[in-house]
């Protein structure tokens, strides 16, 4: 690292957190703000400061890294009453590194440059364990010069590539999020299948693993589906989140992509049974559910 920076966190959720820590690890000067200040509390200990607004959070930092729950609170957090934005200084760099829509990225780009600010969006894939292991994938769209200036960063929470300009980051994650969502699919039905059909499900993901049907997907979450883990690292209603988005994006664009739409409706079905807050792997429930298999009482019709 060439330079400490003095950098922002706002949102120290499931992912935030972690990314919080790398970089504090980096050797950054980080503060930090979290709507429920507890989920922030324990990154004092690691050396961040722990501020009371948003405002107070990003006064003076030269970077700002942003990782909320959806594209409508980074815009409340940062334009609403006492944004962060307004309290930023000319020429930092906002990072929005939240999962949000095309033309949110794009509409929150022009806002902050009308204030002088630069701007990337960031998102992320890897989920909590490629956050807390420094190993996310980062698609960053915006000026190459600002991605140039954000790579220290960006690489102490993982490998960041740039996309291209403002918007095109999103559009990666969801991509990202679409090929991730079908990948569910497919990998619920075929473990259901296979128990149906009267062979052992863990031992036919162990025989796939080895061959041309290998994929992350199949490693980490089959194994969740398998022990029952739900526990959120990508909670289903984050994934239904961007399945519409990625949806809306494919209709102005005029493009009829059905499997986009069968997975955005099995997900939807998951969330309203009760998988809101379940991980997103817990789709492998509703494939359950809807073919009158045990589930358990994960899901409120269970």
């Amino acid at each position: 690292m060439t330079q400490p920076q003095r950098v922002a966190v706002l949102g120290t959720g499931i992912m935030g957190k972690p990314m919080a820590t790398n970089l504090i690890r980096a050797g950054h000067d980080v503060s930090v703000w979290n709507r429920d200040r507890a989920k922030a509390q324990p990154l004092a200990a690691e050396g961040a400061s722990l501020a009371d607004s948003p405002a107070q959070a990003v006064e003076g930092r030269a970077a700002v890294v942003v990782m909320l729950s959806s594209g409508p609170v980074c815009d409340e957090v940062l334009f609403g009453p006492g944004g962060a934005a307004h309290a930023m200084a000319p020429g930092a760099l906002l990072i929005v590194m939240a999962s949000i829509g095309r033309s949110e990225a794009t509409g929150l780009a022009k806002r902050s440059e009308a204030l002088g600010l630069r701007w990337l969006d960031a998102p992320v894939s890897g989920g909590e364990k490629g956050a807390r292991e420094a190993s996310l994938s980062i698609m960053a769209g915006g000026k190459a010069d600002d991605f140039t200036a954000a790579l220290e960063l960006l690489a102490a929470m993982g490998h960041p590539v740039h996309i291209g300009p403002a918007g095109s980051g999103a559009l990666a994650k969801l991509v990202n999020q679409l090929t991730v969502a079908s990948t569910i699919a497919a990998v619920s039905e075929a473990l259901v299948l296979a128990e149906a059909g009267g062979a052992d499900p863990a031992r036919v993901r162990e025989a796939l693993l080895g061959g041309f049907a290998y994929s992350r997907i199949l490693e980490q979450h089959g194994e969740r589906m398998l022990t029952r883990n739900f526990a959120p690292g990508g909670p289903a209603k984050h994934q239904l989140k961007d399945t519409r988005a990625a949806r809306e994006v494919a209709t102005e664009l005029g493009l009829d992509l059905p499997l986009l739409a069968l997975t955005d409706g099995l997900f939807a079905d998951l969330v309203e049974a009760g998988g809101a807050d379940l991980d997103h792997s817990a789709l492998y429930l509703e494939m359950r559910r809807r073919n009158r298999l045990p589930i358990g009482d994960h899901l409120d019709g269970g």
